[in-house]
């Protein structure tokens, strides 16, 4: 009797062929899935008021996190009380510009007040927490002089030096004043239950209260916020990245150097150095009147 030997080899052969033309592709998916980056969660902070420097630094995060294919959406962490008109109003503007792409959650730790809170209303989503300080809608501005004769100083228009009379300035007032009930109103929409009378009262509510007014969306954490911001980009898996040095920043604008006042003792208050128009919740002004 003669017994066959190539059969065992064959049928080996014919298995590791099999192994061979199923290991490759997928040995091939998990070089493709090596090389696509996975999607990722911007984390923005903001933890000073709003004006030139810290505008600059935030309006390049936002830029970073439009311009790029791994960040999917962006939280926005918050402690500020608000600040400059202008500079405020650039950085609500860049968030709308990426929100029309790119979902936005913004987490309110320590205090979303004036500026801060008006930023806020850009974004999809509003999470604080339950003792948070947030509101205080409204602008503030210091008033100009009267036009006063110099003997030694000429000047081709009455206002000249003092920019405009003071009628005028309290139109300007009452103009961003509405302005930022419009930006209240169209970013919260439906979701506000208190009056336009009671929104420009400017008063500065607590988290929960927040909650309660319609002028956030939930009382929750940064990690609830990133969840919800994948949630809103439809994605999983995801990690996070700091936008901060993702785009390329070094070193951190100096904490409001140039836009506090400091006291006599060299104490930081939270006066603005510059008289001007402001969106800055500054506590104990009546007082301090």
């Amino acid at each position: 009797m003669t017994i066959d030997q190539s059969s065992p080899s064959k049928e080996s052969w014919t298995i590791s062929r099999i192994c061979i033309w199923i290991l490759i592709p997928l040995i091939i998916g998990i070089l493709i899935s090596l090389l696509i980056p996975r999607p990722a969660i911007g984390v923005i902070k903001l933890n000073e008021a709003i004006y030139s420097y810290t505008a600059q630094d935030l309006i390049q995060q936002l830029s970073a996190a439009r311009d790029s294919n791994e960040i999917r959406a962006v939280v926005l962490v918050m402690t500020t009380p608000g600040g400059t008109v202008t500079d405020t109003e650039s950085v609500y503007r860049e968030i709308v510009k990426l929100r029309q792409n790119k979902p936005i959650v913004t987490v309110i730790e320590g205090m979303a007040a004036s500026g801060g809170y008006y930023v806020a209303c850009a974004s999809d989503y509003v999470y604080a927490k339950a003792s948070s300080e947030i509101g205080n809608i409204g602008v503030i501005g210091t008033q100009p002089e009267e036009p006063t004769v110099y003997e030694d100083i000429y000047s081709t228009g009455p206002y000249k030096i003092w920019g405009m009379p003071r009628d005028s300035f309290s139109r300007e007032l009452e103009m961003l004043k509405q302005h930022f009930l419009q930006v209240v109103k169209t970013g919260r929409g439906e979701r506000l239950k208190i009056s336009d009378e009671v929104i420009l009262r400017g008063e500065v509510y607590t988290g929960a209260d927040a909650l309660k007014n319609g002028l956030i969306d939930g009382l929750g954490s940064l990690s609830d916020a990133e969840d919800k911001a994948a949630m809103l980009a439809g994605i999983k898996h995801y990690s996070v990245k700091d936008m901060f040095t993702y785009a390329g920043l070094t070193v951190r604008a100096a904490q409001s150097i140039g836009f506090f006042r400091t006291d006599g003792n060299g104490n930081t208050t939270s006066y603005p150095q510059k008289s001007g128009l402001y969106m800055l919740y500054i506590p104990g002004l009546g007082d301090a009147q």
